[in-house]
């Protein structure tokens, strides 16, 4: 085991490492609380704008660098906390527990260093606008008062019992974490605050007075701004007298090569920009195809004939302008097209008009809100595609709702949700033309509440953000890959999804989930999966494995706990079907234990460092203390030799 092992305990008391990406996750999901939770610890005093920056800054930097927490030059070692069994709301989960206590630190060392926060933080900036909450009534103005007073940590021990709901021993020992010296002191402080006559039904601290990301927002300085603007364009227009001088002896910058001057006309690009010369498939192209992906999908939608639309969108791919909007996964070129594409859409969808191109490598998705209006391009890399990797493209995202365009054969479409298997899928409505009706976009703030996924068939993919949609499959990598279909499958998917939000934005093609084992826990502590989940791109590399340990007695649908991960390895693929990961696991009764398993290779597993032993099979189980490192070797039934997951 590395940085990226995990710890797990049966009874929600769950302290180790925390993963980097576990951290970002529960940043993401907790990030309105969190930074509400920096904006009422930092000092009224410095005005609510700065405030409200400084609260968004701190959450944002909450992010650890390294790999897991505890390593790496961090002032502030971090400090395991017991979470006491029972803990509800997002205490309960260990990332949000070590976020929390990262905002903490940094909200109370931003609250000494008082004059430091006299400046705009570096991260984020807002320019031209003032930007504060809502404003409240006579209760938050009255505690907005009293808290004032405090110190600072007086502030965060009023804040974690009042909004976290911690009680008074829970308080005492994380602002000891965080750093106070006399944490009992700031206790009291807090308690001494009265009780405002609104505060009877909920924490006042709920309200909008204090939420920094419910903004109003308001102009600066208007005639400040224009004079500092005309000082910005007298600056631009020197600097480009300057470099014209500068540049126009002999040759310029430099020679260009056997490059054209960048006046020149270029026949071939001149064919690519021609709506004329678009590539149109047949409409029943794809039931000859010898391969079924989007050069087989017939050219869609209302306005497939509008000229002058079509030439506007090859124009903007080609040259893009400052005002234009340009995005691309990750590991596709946004470049323009070599040659005609083809074209696979063309309409009106959600009050904006939409073009799909695709160059045989990329779909480029243009979309403009009325003619002149502003525009938007984004490119994701789809090559190599098949018939289950290219059922539907994106249309639009309007409101948290997403639109797509369905494969022309695709005949039956239903929304499921990953983490209730049991619940019946909904169908899903499309148009003639293949467009669906909106579907709800998994909530980032909240990705474990649910996640709709979309049913093709017999197939299963999921929205990670990006131009198409990630196909979703389970078993053993190789010629055991199959669609999500029955109880096991999709059980176990049931507690994975919520890990599909570690592999958003990275131009994920298809992610497999793997039961590679299973094991008895100590101590009469029931049973345990393991489990492998495995993205691959589009682009072939940058594919992210997750090991993740899933005890059956942990509460239905609960994410399992990541006990490893690794980016760009073979490991759980096609290539290297097989797989070791542990974890230190806390039993019921106190004891703590080193818990490892492997794939069906595996013939024998040795613990070296801080745990000792070995075992003659597929799992291993050891003794151990609290925060024990040990690496594990496993025997490969050929004699070759294996290390874990990293």
């Amino acid at each position: 085991m590395d940085q990226h092992q995990a710890t797990v305990a049966t009874d929600d008391e769950t302290t180790g490492l925390i993963d980097v990406e576990q951290a970002e996750a529960a940043i993401v999901e907790h990030y309105p609380r969190l930074v509400r939770l920096a904006y009422l610890i930092l000092p009224p005093g410095i005005g609510r704008t700065r405030r409200v920056l400084a609260a968004h800054a701190l959450a944002q930097r909450a992010l650890p660098r390294n790999r897991g927490y505890g390593t790496g030059p961090d002032p502030h070692p971090d400090v395991e906390l017991p979470w006491q069994r029972g803990t509800k709301g997002p205490g309960a989960d260990t990332g949000y527990a070590y976020v929390r206590l990262r905002v903490l630190r940094l909200a109370l060392r931003a609250a000494r260093q008082r004059p430091w926060w006299q400046r705009p933080p570096v991260l984020p900036q807002v320019f031209g606008l003032r930007l504060f909450p809502r404003s409240g009534g006579a209760d938050e103005l009255a505690l907005e008062k009293a808290m004032s007073e405090l110190s600072g940590p007086g502030r965060a021990a009023y804040v974690l019992l009042e909004l976290e709901q911690l009680d008074e021993h829970e308080t005492r020992a994380l602002l000891r974490a965080a750093g106070v010296a006399d944490a009992r002191d700031a206790v009291d402080e807090a308690e001494s605050v009265p009780d405002p006559a609104g505060s009877r039904d909920e924490s006042l601290l709920e309200s909008a007075e204090f939420d920094p990301c419910s903004l109003q927002a308001r102009p600066t300085d208007l005639m400040r701004r224009r004079q500092h603007l005309r000082a910005v364009l007298v600056a631009v227009v020197a600097l480009v007298v300057c470099g014209t001088l500068l540049g126009m002896p002999g040759r310029g910058w430099g020679p260009s090569g056997a490059a054209a001057p960048s006046y020149a006309r270029n026949p071939a690009s001149e064919r690519a920009l021609d709506p004329d010369r678009l590539t149109r498939a047949a409409p029943d192209a794809w039931r000859t195809a010898s391969r079924a992906d989007f050069s087989s999908w017939p050219a869609r939608g209302d306005r497939v004939r509008d000229t002058a639309l079509l030439r506007r969108a090859l124009a903007v791919w080609a040259r893009p302008g400052g005002s234009v909007r340009v995005s691309a996964t990750m590991g596709t070129q946004s470049g323009p097209p070599s040659g005609p594409p083809q074209l696979l859409f063309a309409g009106e969808v959600d009050q904006a008009t939409v073009v799909l191109l695709y160059d045989g490598l990329r779909v480029a998705r243009y979309a403009e809100a009325g003619e002149g209006g502003a525009v938007a391009l984004d490119f994701a890399r789809l090559d190599a595609a098949d018939a289950g990797t290219s059922t539907a493209l994106v249309l639009s995202r309007t409101d948290g709702n997403v639109r797509y365009l369905t494969a022309p054969w695709v005949r039956h479409a239903w929304v499921r949700d990953l983490l209730h298997p049991a619940m019946t899928p909904r169908a899903l409505r499309r148009t003639g033309d293949g467009v669906t009706d909106p579907v709800r976009t998994v909530p980032r703030l909240r990705p474990c509440r649910g996640w709709p996924a979309l049913q093709f068939g017999s197939r299963l993919v999921a929205d990670l953000g990006e131009l198409a949609p990630a196909r979703l499959t389970y078993g053993t990598p190789g010629a055991g890959v199959r669609d999500v279909a029955g109880r096991a499958a999709r059980t176990s998917w049931a507690r994975t999804g919520c890990r599909l939000a570690m592999m958003r934005a990275r131009g994920v093609r298809s992610v497999n989930a793997w039961r590679f084992a299973a094991q008895a826990l100590p101590e009469a502590g029931g049973h345990a999966a393991w489990l492998c989940t495995r993205a691959d791109t589009w682009r072939g590399t940058g594919s992210k494995v997750l090991a993740q340990f899933q005890p059956w007695d942990t509460r239905r649908g609960k994410a399992g706990a990541v006990a490893a991960g690794a980016e760009n390895s073979p490991a759980c693929g096609p290539r290297e079907p097989r797989v070791l990961a542990g974890v230190l696991w806390k039993a019921r009764s106190g004891h703590w234990y080193l818990l490892a398993a492997g794939s069906r290779q595996v013939t024998g597993i040795v613990a070296t460092g801080g745990v000792r032993g070995r075992s003659y099979g597929r799992g291993l189980t050891l003794p151990a203390k609290a925060g024990a490192r040990a690496d594990l070797r496993a025997r490969l039934a050929n004699g070759d030799r294996m290390g874990s997951l990293r």
